[in-house]
């Protein structure tokens, strides 16, 4: 393949990646928007592969690295579940950062182009950069992934003097890092590398680890810019203008991404990245004597269904919960039946439900919920004041009323969903355990609230079999 034909694909791929973005910004055209990003790796691939930098002969390692590449994101997708996807998206973004490592090495030893002067600064910054950031990348990345997977506490780990050691490192890295642009010969250059790569591997993790559980969601957007970033890096290393474009797409998506999770949670990024907000969970709250915060009123599966077959407009609220009882089908088959006998039922979804931006979104793509009826926080708050029924499956911090009416409380602030003002709420739980974010609930001792304790898959089925006897 010519320079040119090669050239004229990369183009084709990088306006078929932008397509991709605006497609997934909406759920209707989600499946387009994935279809076009598809399509357009597939183009960049075969034109990279064929195209004037490879030789004849790399090609069958190529072939064979994607073979083997290949194979193990197909397993992954048959076999990964939709509650595993967050740690998956982790997983993937240190493998991104470990390229860019591995990329930012090779270019380093690669003695087969001898650069002088500007442009021999220039492809040393490209290189300590792309590192640099590569570094951070994956190590932060598999920290997310061990907390997403539980394999790691969510509780924040907070270092005395954390920020000073922070502080310390990224000045070491700029004191190395002109050493690194000062070497001429030797291995002076390969010692400023490793050096600025063991502090990079080490503030990633540093990073992850003092962030809680809590602000999860965001972290996982903010390494996807970070990839993005790591990506682009690796582009301007290897002179490939698709990667540096495509690098700077996802950059520049995860970032504005994570002021969006940021304005959700009522938080700044400065605030999320110093860490602190958020605890493993797991924890029955209690009052300041011991005692329980207040007394709830526990609700049947089959009262649960009464409720529902007297209601006129229900909102349901998914939560995690539900994505580990992997309820989602249930929930649309009562939603069906519902519908079907005249109830106006909806969807009300929080920006930061689950463990990733938009994780209830695929959950209900996927049990086949008419994307019309799935409504974001922002459009359907205002509506729960006239709501006969809402339930909430699984669903804690994101409907936990302190954030208005408490502000001591650490979520004070917080936008969620109001599902109290509604006449009727039913939380479906476990037990009386704090949310992700360890945060007590009053929404759980309100005079219309019931409690429907158990698994959400067994106690779902029960109140379907109960609507339709």
């Amino acid at each position: 393949m010519s320079a040119s034909l090669a050239t004229v694909s990369y183009i084709g791929a990088t306006i078929l990646f932008i397509l991709s973005l605006g497609g997934l910004s909406n759920p209707e055209s989600s499946r387009r928007g994935n279809l076009y990003g598809m399509i357009g790796m597939g183009l960049a691939v075969f034109a990279t592969v064929f195209g004037p930098q490879v030789t004849w002969g790399g090609v069958p390692w190529i072939v064979m690295a994607m073979a083997v590449g290949g194979s193990i994101g197909l397993y992954a997708a048959r076999k990964v579940q939709m509650t595993q996807m967050p740690e998956l998206v982790a997983l993937m973004h240190s493998l991104v950062g470990l390229a860019a490592c591995l990329v930012g090495y090779a270019s380093y030893s690669d003695t087969s182009v001898v650069l002088t002067g500007v442009d021999k600064s220039i492809h040393e910054v490209e290189i300590y950069v792309g590192i640099l950031i590569g570094a951070v990348t994956f190590s932060g990345s598999l920290i997310a992934f061990g907390k997403l997977s539980a394999k790691i506490g969510g509780k924040p780990l907070l270092l005395p003097g954390r920020h000073w050691m922070n502080l310390t490192g990224l000045l070491v890295v700029i004191w190395v890092g002109r050493m690194f642009l000062n070497v001429e010969t030797g291995g002076g250059g390969a010692f400023a590398l490793i050096v600025m790569t063991i502090i990079a591997l080490a503030f990633g993790v540093h990073m992850v680890m003092a962030i809680g559980g809590a602000d999860m969601p965001v972290v996982v957007s903010m390494l996807n810019s970070y990839s993005g970033w790591a990506a682009a890096a690796t582009g301007f290393m290897l002179s490939n203008d698709l990667l540096i474009v495509t690098g700077a797409l996802v950059g520049s998506s995860g970032a504005i991404l994570s002021y969006i999770m940021c304005r959700a949670m009522n938080r700044n990024f400065i605030s999320v990245i110093a860490g602190g907000f958020g605890t493993g969970g797991g924890t029955v709250v209690a009052a300041a004597d011991g005692q329980p915060a207040g007394e709830v009123t526990p609700v049947s599966a089959l009262e649960t269904a009464e409720l529902l077959k007297d209601a006129k407009n229900v909102i349901i609220v998914p939560g995690y919960g539900m994505a580990v009882a992997q309820a989602q089908h249930t929930v649309y088959e009562i939603t069906k039946f519902l519908r079907e006998k005249g109830v106006n039922v909806r969807f009300g979804i929080h920006p930061v439900a689950g463990r990733m931006p938009g994780h209830m979104n695929v959950l209900l793509a996927e049990a086949k919920v008419p994307y019309d009826i799935v409504m974001e926080m922002d459009e359907i708050n205002d509506d729960f004041p006239t709501i006969d029924v809402t339930m909430v499956i699984g669903a804690n911090d994101i409907v936990n009323p302190a954030a208005q009416e408490d502000p001591n409380s650490p979520i004070a602030g917080m936008p969620v969903l109001e599902v109290w003002k509604s006449k009727t709420s039913i939380v479906m739980k476990r037990s009386m355990a704090s949310g992700y974010a360890g945060v007590d609930n009053p929404l759980f001792y309100k005079e219309n609230n019931r409690m429907l304790f158990g698994d959400a898959k067994k106690m779902l089925d029960e109140v379907l079999v109960a609507l339709k006897s």
